[in-house]
């Protein structure tokens, strides 16, 4: 399965994954070592990071 990278490699300090692929340091650190299963769950939550966030009041 390809990897969902997009050499962007930029860590979003707040929402604690990379801004260019939406991936957290541990599903990157273990993408290569994930059955199928477990990446077609990642790969399903990266949309919804996508997600413009609600601005806090």
């Amino acid at each position: 399965m390809k990897s969902p990278c997009t050499k962007v490699c930029v860590m979003d300090a707040e929402n604690r994954y990379c801004l260019g692929c939406r991936r957290t340091l541990e599903e990157i650190a273990r993408w290569s070592e994930m059955t199928d299963r477990e990446r077609e769950q990642v790969l399903a939550q990266l949309a919804a990071r996508k997600e413009p966030q609600p601005c806090p009041r």
